[in-house]
């Protein structure tokens, strides 16, 4: 049916064409990202760390304004440090659950709950919160904490000395704290008002309680 072409069956020189043809599509298709796949992961990424927009070297806070370092700034490599020494340590589990500690701490406080607060803090940080507690039972008053809503957290900073490690963590919250006296009544503004605190966080990694403690506080 078909004739020759210089030697070569014209039907075996169409085919060749059509194989070149499909090779040439396949090569602007392969490399194409569709559906669902899953993206890579960006440069700087790395597991355990839920990254924001990065700027200079450090991650914006995402969305839940929890914010953990870019592990390529100092202070990631800081907090990589701990990582290597403790496998166990996630930062931004860390974040979780050093918000549930400054609620149950501030609130704890409030109540004039020592045993949760001794728990919690390290024996230095406990006098210095105990003996505010008995001069405030002492004047005969009391101290109602109502925390509205934290609206950020983030590691400020992060040093390891030996198996010793702390972790600062900058609290953005707004709280209504009003001392009352012994009838209840309200001794000042009862008004929402946004705090900023500076909290360091220790623990011995290589100790067998693994609960970090408030070992600092003061305000940002």
């Amino acid at each position: 049916m078909f004739q020759g072409l210089g030697g070569f069956p014209v039907a075996l020189v169409i085919f060749a064409g059509i194989a070149l043809f499909l090779v040439l599509r396949l090569r602007s298709v392969l490399g194409k990202r569709v559906g669902f796949e899953k993206p890579p992961v960006p440069p700087g990424q790395t597991a355990g760390y839920k990254n924001g927009p990065i700027i200079e070297g450090r991650a914006l806070p995402p969305e839940n304004a929890r914010s953990v370092p870019d592990p390529r700034s100092p202070l990631g490599e800081r907090l990589m440090q701990i990582v290597n020494h403790d496998a166990q340590f996630d930062p931004p589990k860390f974040l979780d659950q050093a918000e549930t500690a400054f609620r149950m701490i501030v609130t704890a406080f409030a109540a004039g709950d020592r045993a949760t607060l001794k728990n919690l803090l390290t024996n230095n940080v406990f006098q210095t919160f105990e003996s505010a507690i008995a001069a405030r039972e002492a004047a005969n008053q009391r101290q109602r904490t109502d925390i509205k809503a934290i609206l950020s957290a983030t590691i400020e900073d992060a040093q390891l000395a030996g198996d010793e490690a702390a972790v600062v963590v900058r609290f953005t919250s707004d709280q209504v704290n009003v001392a009352l006296d012994a009838t209840g009544t309200p001794l000042g503004s009862e008004a929402v008002a946004e705090l900023t605190d500076l909290w360091t966080f220790t623990r011995n990694l290589k100790g067998r309680e693994p609960t970090w403690r408030l070992g600092a506080a003061r305000n940002g």
